[in-house]
């Protein structure tokens, strides 16, 4: 697969707005969404619910490896979501545009 998501949350909006633009502005996606979740989940023991803002990137396969690295070297959990789902197909100009828009 040539093209993927990656899906990321953050703890608010204004730390997945810096890290979204930080990830297009150094070519490691073409685009970043951010959409407010609710997540429930488990940690350390306990059952939280909490507010989040997931973060669902385009971009190339092949850069997963350093987008999870830059996120990593940026994020504020001890553990980040970083999910990576490849895609088989799309419009051709728009992977295009990702291609074009990834480029160094």
């Amino acid at each position: 697969m040539k093209y993927c998501m990656v899906i990321v949350t953050c703890a608010n909006e204004t730390s997945a707005r810096i890290l979204a633009r930080e990830v297009v502005e150094n070519r490691l996606a073409a685009c970043v969404q951010l959409n407010p979740i609710t997540s429930i989940y488990r940690w350390k023991g306990k059952v939280h619910t909490e507010p989040e803002i997931r973060l669902v990137i385009k971009t190339k396969t092949v850069g997963y490896d350093d987008l999870e690295k830059f996120i990593l070297a940026r994020h504020g959990y001890e553990l980040p979501q970083i999910i990576q789902i490849p895609f088989e197909k799309g419009l051709p100009a728009y992977l295009d545009w990702i291609d074009k828009t990834t480029e160094p």
